[in-house]
This record gives structure tokens, C-alpha cells and sequence, in this order.
């Protein structure tokens, strides 16, 4: 109780950041799936244990039994923490596997470096090491694997900005593409209907020309005096 009462308030200060009101019900949830891993622990081992079937203070049987309940509260825990950890999108899943893992391990570890020094029975007051013990490694375990979550979800965020910004510069490279090939194919038009007015512009001048020499030979002035005339004006 004290390593993980410890680990998991920790971790859920951390995880709140990331994860919004999500973050406030870590320590309700496994809270929750350490009460049923015991229930079930707990129908598993007293039958066997009037049965005389394990002894908890003989080796190998406590090994086994340990080993038991580890599989069943890493099976609640991890599934509960999945539950909560599916519902966001820069949160990896696998992370209620690890934490559950990597709890069940340094509690283990913790059990085994100190078991020569350790009061598992007696008053609160005659334990202290013990609780010292566990108190010091659930908040050291649950600061490093709430602090490296945070870690991945800030890495996840920056890759998902990085990428939005790209998808953003691409888009507006594309825009502005589009945007010069318009004023490019409008230009042309321009130019086109400029050279076709001016065109138009030219052949009606030479037509007009035209009509007033046929005038002026139809009235008895000669090409060349209409030439000289045209130079004189």
C-alpha cells in the first residue's frame, strides 16, 4: 500500500498535465484494480492455504504465490490503465504495460535488497523502515514513469506541430503556385487581346488608306501627287 498509495498520486500529478481531466482518475482506477486483484488473490489463496496445498512462509511455495499474484494484479492494472490511456491520441498504450511491469519489478527489487530488514508485522510504529522503504521507491518509481511519459507526450506534440506546420507551409507554397499560374495565364490574355486590338487597329488603318487613294483616283489626282500630298501633311 504505501509504495503503491505513493507511485500513483505521483504519476497523476505529472500525467495531468497531459492528459486533462483523465489524468485525475490514475489513482481512482488503480486504486480500484489493486482492491479487485486482492479479492481475487485472496479467493485463490485461502483455499489453497486451509488446504495446505501452499505455505506462505515456506520456500518455494511464498515464490509461487508471489509469482501469482503478480500476474493477476499486472492483468488488472495494465487493463485499467489501458482503459484510460486508449482515449487519447498522443498517449501510447503500451505505456500501461510498462508501468505495470516496471512497478511490479522495483517492488520486487525493493523486497528482495531489504527482506533481511524488513517488519511485516507489528504495530505501524515498528515498521517505519519498511514504510520508508516503500514510501521512498513509489515516489521515485512513479516520478520517473510519469516524468517519462510527459517526455514522449511533449515529443508527440512536436512532431504533431512539425507536421501540421509543414502541411500548412505546403499548402500555402501550393496557394501561392496557383496564385502566379493565374497571374501568368491573365497576363497572357492580356497581351493577346492588346495584340489582337492592336491588330484589328492596324488593318482598319490600312483600310482607310486604302478607300481614300481609290478616292483620290476616282476624282483625277494621280498616285504620286497623292503621295506628295500625304508627305506634305
Amino acid at each position: 500500500m504505501a509504495f503503491y498509495v505513493t507511485m500513483l498520486p505521483v504519476q497523476e500529478w505529472i500525467l495531468e498535465f497531459r492528459l486533462g481531466y483523465l489524468g485525475r482518475y490514475w489513482s481512482l482506477i488503480n486504486v480500484a484494480g489493486l482492491f479487485i486483484g486482492f479479492l481475487l488473490c485472496a479467493l485463490i489463496f485461502v483455499p489453497l492455504i486451509i488446504n495446505m496445498t501452499l505455505d506462505p512462509f515456506r520456500y518455494p511455495d511464498h515464490i509461487v504465490m508471489s509469482a501469482i499474484a503478480s500476474v493477476i494484479f499486472g492483468a488488472i492494472l495494465w487493463l485499467g490503465q489501458w482503459l484510460m490511456l486508449r482515449q487519447t491520441e498522443i498517449t501510447p498504450r503500451i505505456f500501461a504495460l510498462i508501468n505495470t511491469v516496471v512497478g511490479i519489478f522495483v517492488f520486487s527489487v525493493l523486497v528482495w535488497l531489504n527482506q533481511k530488514s524488513l517488519e511485516w508485522s507489528g504495530g505501524p510504529i515498528q515498521g517505519w523502515k519498511t514504510g520508508l522503504i516503500f514510501l521512498v521507491g513509489g515516489t521515485c518509481t512513479g516520478a520517473a514513469t510519469g516524468k517519462a511519459l510527459d517526455f514522449y507526450c511533449w515529443r508527440v506534440e512536436q512532431r504533431l506541430i512539425r507536421i501540421e506546420k509543414e502541411k500548412v507551409d505546403k499548402e500555402t507554397q501550393e496557394r501561392e503556385r496557383l496564385e502566379r499560374e493565374r497571374f501568368e495565364k491573365a497576363k497572357l490574355e492580356q497581351e493577346a487581346l492588346e495584340a489582337e486590338i492592336a491588330q484589328r487597329k492596324r488593318i482598319q488603318r490600312e483600310a482607310a488608306i486604302q478607300e481614300e487613294r481609290l478616292w483620290y483616283e476616282q476624282h483625277g489626282k494621280d498616285y504620286a501627287d497623292y503621295e506628295e500630298d500625304e508627305e506634305d501633311e
